[in-house]
């Protein structure tokens, strides 16, 4: 199924959404489900060897921590800001949280576990919209 998608979708990435099972799942549910629009990673983790930046326009495909393809999505917008610097209409868009401060409490932890945190860090802060859902194809 992931061949004949990357056929569909020249120029795709594939990536997984957060760093376990649950999570992921979580996750991706929230975007089947309208709520989530947006994602954040730190830039440390795109640079050379690392995932590949974001770009606008471009179709990725995200997997199932099974590494199943489960969706893809188009990403609308990037932009390169600092943790500390992130609204609250971002931070809702991620579809996490119900407010900015439980946005800053989750990642923060999110951070610490996945190669540090400093609220002056770096982030990727990137806006989609979900193409198309796979669950129950292939």
């Amino acid at each position: 199924m992931l061949e004949s998608l990357k056929e569909r979708y020249p120029g795709a990435e594939t990536f997984q959404f957060g760093d376990n099972r649950a999570l992921c799942d979580e996750l991706l549910a929230l975007v089947r489900s309208g709520r989530k629009t947006a994602t954040c990673g730190a830039l440390r983790d795109f640079t050379a060897g690392g995932e590949a930046m974001p770009q606008a326009g471009r179709r990725d495909i995200a997997l199932d921590w099974d590494g199943q393809p489960a969706l893809v999505i188009e990403t609308v917008d990037v932009t390169v800001r600092r943790y500390c610097d992130v609204d609250e209409a971002f931070a809702l868009a991620e579809g996490e949280n119900d407010s900015l401060e439980g946005w800053s409490e989750d990642h923060r932890r999110y951070f610490e576990r996945n190669g540090g945190f400093d609220p002056k860090m770096e982030l990727v802060c990137e806006r989609f919209r979900l193409v198309e859902d796979l669950a129950g194809k292939g």
